[in-house]
């Protein structure tokens, strides 16, 4: 739903649909499980789409300290984070 919401251009829809996501996510999967670490990835997403950097950053930080926890250092789904967060910083500096 929170996609779809995205898609249509409703940021503001969107973002409540993505900390309702990562609410659940907390209480019933447990706040290192890594499909929580996608849902906010998802919330960073959206809030770089927006330019808000500094919301976003920690988001993504969190998100890659629950992949490298509960999946390993050399899992993909790190890497696909890793490179989320490389994306926001250069982002941030105008490349």
């Amino acid at each position: 739903m929170a996609l779809t919401v995205v898609l249509q251009g409703d940021y503001a829809g969107a973002k409540p649909l993505y900390e309702r996501a990562i609410e659940i996510g907390e209480k019933t999967l447990g706040p290192n499980h890594p499909n929580l670490a996608i849902r906010l990835n998802n919330l960073a997403g959206l809030l770089e789409a927006q330019g808000l950097y500094t919301q976003a950053k920690p988001l993504y930080e969190r998100a890659i300290e629950i992949d490298e926890k509960a999946l390993g250092p050399d899992h993909p789904d790190l890497a696909t984070a890793l490179n989320n967060l490389a994306e926001l910083l250069r982002a941030q500096v105008g490349c």
